[in-house]
């Protein structure tokens, strides 16, 4: 439910009673992964998706129903052979699901306020549910905060069981860190034996960086599609002429700096993507030497095939090895024919989509293969 956590934050603090159904399991060609989720407010007013139509109407209904009854509820929708446009998913996956009541009185608003609180404040925080195993289990709620704290054991539903609380907080922890959404296996005694209950663990961290290098046009058209990605987008140039609000009014940050002085001072991550758009060695070698050898998700640079070429020498003679150097897109972008800033930013942005969910960039027509791929940031499972 962390993906809609802004509407539910301000339904919450409005005094709104809602029902939240999130997605908890997947099978084959499911359109939304765990933790996708759909809300409805006692006035019918309905926020996010969990299927990206197939079942929303059944869902809504769902949602309503538990308003009416106050019970959480566990459902599976699957495609419908008889019907495909029945209450099914056409694609031919399963998704199963979580309906949550969350009246203005209920005990577990208080620890879905404030996971939805930090999420809006882009705080990293995990929610850890029970999405399987006993009713009286079923949607037992805790919060874990970046320092391994947990809130709300008792308030979320966990009761008598103790045990399970700690291991939930200990395993929210650590996929909290590792920055992904996943599901683990527990018992009631807090082992990690499978078999007893299933623990949704949603996680949301601040978002990913872009660091775009080169004032120039393709940059703008770049930050509008980082932007458009959800990434946190930074243009940095040492020209103060061209590095400019009136010219990248979306950016998040503009620098006037060396870009390689400013990449090595800065903080990156696994989630961090690096786009060289200046194709002038002066600037990208330096740059490029730096970024390199940094633990980041993706390392673009543009360029012809001969600038290409004559880079990597450069490179090479200041010291980049040959395992380095292939870490290096170069020419950036997907072969999509792009010729204007907006098309080269859509090949760009393609290729960044494409490194980090594993998927080849091929079409997906007559390639057979299938059409998700579970690789999220920096290659790690996601959901």
């Amino acid at each position: 439910m962390l993906d809609i956590a802004e509407e539910l934050h301000r339904w919450t603090e409005e005094g709104r009673a809602y029902a939240v159904a999130t997605v908890v399991t997947v099978g084959g060609s499911a359109p939304r992964g765990p933790g996708a989720a759909l809300a409805v407010d006692s006035e019918g007013t309905v926020i996010g998706s969990v299927s990206g139509g197939c079942v929303e109407g059944a869902v809504y209904d769902l949602c309503r129903q538990a308003l009416q009854d106050g019970t959480t509820v566990l459902e599976e929708f699957g495609y419908s052979d008889e019907d495909a446009f029945a209450v099914g998913l056409t694609c031919g996956g399963t998704i199963g699901m979580m309906i949550t009541p969350v009246g203005a009185r209920a005990p577990v608003r208080t620890v879905l306020g404030a996971a939805l609180a930090a999420a809006v404040r882009d705080e990293p925080v995990a929610l850890a549910r029970i999405v399987r195993g006993p009713d009286r289990l079923l949607g037992a709620t805790v919060l874990v905060r970046a320092d391994g704290t947990g809130e709300g054991a008792r308030d979320g539903g966990f009761g008598d069981h103790p045990e399970a609380a700690r291991t939930a907080v200990a395993e929210a922890g650590a996929l909290l860190e590792a920055g992904r959404t996943g599901t683990v296996e527990l018992t009631e005694d807090g082992s990690h034996c499978p078999g007893g209950l299933t623990l949704l663990v949603e996680v949301t961290v601040p978002p990913p960086r872009m660091i775009v290098f080169g004032a120039v046009d393709f940059a703008a058209a770049l930050v509008r599609a980082g932007k458009f990605l959800g990434y946190h987008v930074t243009v940095c140039d040492a020209r103060p002429v061209f590095a400019t609000r009136g010219r990248f009014p979306e950016a998040d940050d503009i620098v006037v700096d060396w870009p390689h002085r400013y990449l090595r001072d800065t903080p990156a991550d696994p989630r961090t993507v690096l786009c060289v758009l200046t194709h002038d060695a002066k600037f990208d070698i330096p740059l490029l030497t730096v970024a390199l050898r940094m633990p980041v998700a993706f390392v673009g640079a543009m360029g012809s095939r001969r600038t290409h070429e004559d880079r990597r020498r450069r490179l090479r003679e200041a010291g980049v090895s040959e395992e380095e150097l292939d870490r290096l897109r170069s020419p950036i972008g997907l072969d999509l024919g792009a010729r204007t800033p907006e098309e080269t930013a859509l090949s760009i942005a393609a290729e960044i989509v494409a490194a980090r969910r594993g998927g080849t960039g091929a079409p997906l027509t007559g390639s057979g293969g299938p059409i998700h791929h579970d690789r999220g940031p920096g290659g790690t499972r996601a959901a």
